[in-house]
């Protein structure tokens, strides 16, 4: 066990981890001394991310590399990263240096003062960002506030400082559909805010743009809250008495004699109710899909290599540390293959059949 780990999920950000690791390592040497790991996390990088890690971990003890077998996602990644982490707190923090590293101290001390098992940040400014970002930001976490039955702080991301029981308890969680800062409002303890300004992204390019941001809204709301089928079911009852006041109204134009007006009315209720029963679906789909993922119980992520960090880790059983090589591909000149190397398909011990001639 170290006294901090650092957890720092990275997706093409070969620009930001130079100025990353600086700083990051002298926050950390600053709050703990030299009892501490950076845990960074490739998730399936195209860039030199994961080159740049390997050097890192060559040149640094303090820093373990985790490589991912492919890209799985921030939150997965993330999670990666947290089940194979050993410090006694440990800080979630993004590699695009818009969280400062630099308030560690203050948070540990946060931590200390008020025995919270949870430190998150709350952004009083967002530098850097648009005003529609912005928007969609404040009006997600108000939404999200009033549906879910959980008490999830607004304007606070996944920057944070966990311990080690309200880690452990998270990690006890195995939802395929994951939203972090969720599942720690869910599992208690106390926790308390820490504000802070948010500085605008280091170098390269966000990796949220717009369908993700919505894919995560989705995650978020229909982890945490039924309220969309409530949503649905009141939206059929409304329709259901609509329905009765047409058929009324049909009813009594019939028995006055006078005629029901045709395509435009008739065409007008077929789209609305058309409509509205698809978003139903949508809805229901939406809670399916999630059903139908994690009922095949599937590892949350496969680790394909680790740099750094000693002896080999392993995690709580969410995820899979695949083998560090399998067998070699080249075979060393000289080499004599046995009988399990045949190299066709026949099963070990079967001899070969004599060709007819």
């Amino acid at each position: 066990m170290t006294a901090l780990s650092i957890v720092i999920p990275c997706f093409n950000e070969q620009e930001c981890l130079p100025t990353l690791h600086r700083r990051v390592t002298a926050a950390a040497t600053a709050a703990v001394g030299d009892d501490y790991e950076l845990v960074l996390v490739n998730d399936g990088s195209k860039d030199r991310t994961w080159p740049l890690m390997q050097e890192m971990a060559a040149s640094d003890p303090h820093l373990v590399a985790i490589d991912l077998s492919r890209n799985h996602g921030h939150q997965l990644a993330l999670t990666a990263g947290l089940d194979l982490a050993r410090g006694d707190i440990v800080l979630i923090i993004d590699a695009d240096l818009q969280d400062p590293p630099e308030v560690l101290g203050e948070m540990i001390a946060t931590m200390h003062r008020e025995a919270a098992d949870v430190v998150y940040g709350v952004r009083t400014q967002r530098a850097g960002e648009t005003r529609f970002k912005r928007a969609t930001a404040h009006a997600f976490y108000r939404l999200l506030a009033a549906a879910t039955e959980v008490q999830i702080p607004v304007d606070a991301g996944d920057f944070r400082l966990m311990s080690r029981r309200a880690l452990d308890a998270l990690l006890a969680m195995p939802e395929q559909a994951r939203f972090i800062r969720g599942m720690v409002a869910w599992i208690g303890f106390r926790q308390v805010p820490f504000a802070y300004n948010r500085d605008e992204r280091f170098a390269g390019t966000t990796k949220y743009p717009l369908s993700k941001m919505i894919h995560f809204a989705l995650d978020a709301l229909t982890g945490f809250s039924s309220a969309p089928l409530k949503l649905a079911s009141h939206a059929g009852l409304a329709l259901a008495l609509g329905s009765v006041l047409i058929i009324l109204y049909i009813f009594a134009g019939w028995a006055s004699g006078r005629s029901v007006p045709g395509w435009t009315s008739l065409m007008l209720v077929v789209v609305v109710l058309g409509a509205v029963q698809m978003f139903v679906l949508a809805l229901m789909g939406e809670y399916i899909g999630r059903l139908y993922s994690q009922s095949k119980n599937r590892p949350l992520y496969i680790v394909q290599d680790i740099a750094g960090g000693g002896a080999a880790r392993n995690g709580s059983g969410l995820g899979i540390v695949a083998s560090a090589k399998g067998p070699a591909a080249v075979e060393p000149e000289g080499h004599q293959r046995s009988q399990r190397d045949v190299g066709d398909d026949r099963p070990p011990g079967r001899p070969a059949q004599p060709v007819d001639q």
